[in-house]
């Protein structure tokens, strides 16, 4: 903190040796200790209450985040994608009652490409087909039949 080294502190103590006095001396050195360790205290009082309020501030920040977290969570709770998908495939089928306005506008298409310049082309249809006849009901004729016993 001050940097002090022996060389430092030996020439401090010969010069409070000759200007206190060896009779004070030992007096001084204690008071200044007791001070020295009363400094110390109030810094790590401070420190700690320090410390103490950065603590309980992060704390107060996690505990926000939490509930945000929680509140989240609770819409999801909530959320039944079946239900919904049930609702609109009602709306989409309900017939308006009579007299009833419509407030919605109907979705429009979507933009068709502009069509191009249209070319008359004719195309010949094929003949119809003859009506249907008796004929065409009666039974075919019935294959002979097989000759019993016959060898091969």
């Amino acid at each position: 903190m001050f940097d002090i080294g022996w060389g430092e502190l030996v020439v401090i103590g010969i010069v409070a040796l000759i200007a206190i006095g060896p009779k004070e001396l030992p007096t001084v050195l204690r008071t200044l200790g007791q001070y020295m360790a009363k400094i110390r205290r109030m810094a790590s009082d401070f420190q700690g209450q320090f410390q103490e309020a950065m603590r309980e501030a992060e704390m107060a920040d996690l505990k926000k985040q939490a509930e945000d977290l929680k509140s989240s969570v609770g819409d999801l709770t909530n959320f039944d994608p079946l239900a919904n998908t049930q609702k609109e495939i009602e709306r989409a089928f309900e017939m308006p009652e009579v007299g009833e306005v419509i407030t919605e506008k109907p979705s429009e298409p979507a933009a068709l490409p502009e069509p191009q310049q249209q070319v008359d082309v004719k195309v010949p249809l094929p003949d119809p087909p003859s009506p249907v006849s008796e004929k065409d009901f009666a039974a075919a004729e019935a294959p002979p039949p097989k000759q019993a016993g016959g060898g091969a």
